[in-house]
């Protein structure tokens, strides 16, 4: 007899080592009516929330993480509570719906997981995370001779001018003309070319910098022209680890490499929980079997998805990340 289908699952946001998290209860969550709350697995405490099973269920999530609007508010409201967990202790953020039949479930998942989330909270304690991102401009430069648009192709120089038609110019005058708008077209090819190699030799710049001041980094992959617009093109995508209180040190090693780093841009976000360095040995996207998910939304996917002004607009949600880990903010 197939066992009856559970009325409410367990959504797990987080994983700590407990303390006062009170507060929590004040948090709306993914707004199910039920309150944000905490269950103890032995050292560990999970920041959970009761979520009906109809809403969440496999295919419910399906439907509801293929519907832009909804991922983003659900990425919204997911990575709210981690912010908020973070703010009172060290916190490993678990992946963007990660869901359980029940306590106990969560309960066997974290000791499975035991050893790693204790190591990850370890690494992460005192430390948090910041995003950098260094962006090359598009386009020729406002000196270059060729930036205005050119009148169009050369003349063929070999049509025939039609009745009435004026004298076109001899054959050799064409065939110049010609050469010399292909000579423009591999020009700025060219010049694009040099552009590229030298934003990225000055984004190696910046990552070195900044690496110098941090404990970890993670590079994480550049966004297409969908995220960053026809523009610019995105040559850094990088998340840092850095002990608290190095935030005065990082803004001014990035206030010196925008006055010597004139070719790129330069953005810096953060502080944001460390997604990227909080994997507990769950890079993929998995905590243990008996999870209803197995995977969700990853951060790219997320970040894609144009999801504007907090960390779900980062990484990994370009952090660091919603998605168990990196990058990546």
């Amino acid at each position: 007899m197939t066992p009856p289908e559970p009325a409410a699952l367990v959504y797990v946001f987080a994983v700590c080592r407990g303390g006062d998290l009170t507060a929590l209860a004040e948090l709306p969550g993914l707004g199910t009516g039920a309150p944000v709350r905490t269950l103890a697995a032995g050292p560990l405490t999970a920041v959970v929330q009761d979520v009906p099973a109809a809403g969440f269920g496999e295919e419910a999530l399906r439907q509801r993480l293929s519907d832009r609007d909804e991922l983003e508010r659900c990425a919204r409201a997911h990575h709210a509570v981690i912010t908020a967990v973070s703010a009172l202790v060290p916190a490993v953020p678990l992946p963007l719906a990660t869901l359980y039949l029940d306590d106990g479930r969560v309960r066997e998942a974290l000791g499975e997981r035991r050893t790693s989330f204790l190591t990850a909270l370890d690494r992460i304690a005192g430390r948090a995370e910041w995003g950098v991102k260094v962006y090359a401009p598009t386009g020729a430069p406002p000196s270059a001779p060729d930036a205005t648009p050119d009148a169009g192709p050369a003349p063929d120089a070999d049509a025939t001018p039609g009745p009435g038609a004026a004298p076109g110019p001899s054959r050799p005058a064409a065939t110049g003309s010609g050469r010399a708008y292909l000579d423009r077209v591999r020009t700025r090819q060219r010049d694009r070319e040099q552009r590229h190699t030298l934003a990225l030799r000055a984004a190696e710049r910046v990552d070195t910098v900044v690496r110098g001041l941090a404990v970890a980094a993670r590079r994480l992959r550049p966004h297409g022209v969908e995220v960053t617009g026809k523009h610019r093109t995105h040559v850094l995508n990088a998340a840092y680890l850095l002990d608290l209180g190095r935030e005065r040190e990082l803004r001014a090693a990035l206030a010196s490499l925008r006055r010597d780093e004139t070719d790129v841009q330069i953005e810096l976000s953060g502080p944001w929980a460390p997604y990227s360095f909080a994997d507990a040995g769950i890079a993929d996207g998995r905590i243990a079997e008996g999870a209803i998910n197995e995977r969700g939304p990853n951060e790219e996917e997320i970040d894609e998805g144009r999801i504007s002004g907090e960390r779900v607009d980062e990484r990994r949600i370009d952090a660091a990340q919603v998605n168990g880990g990196g990058t990546p903010p």
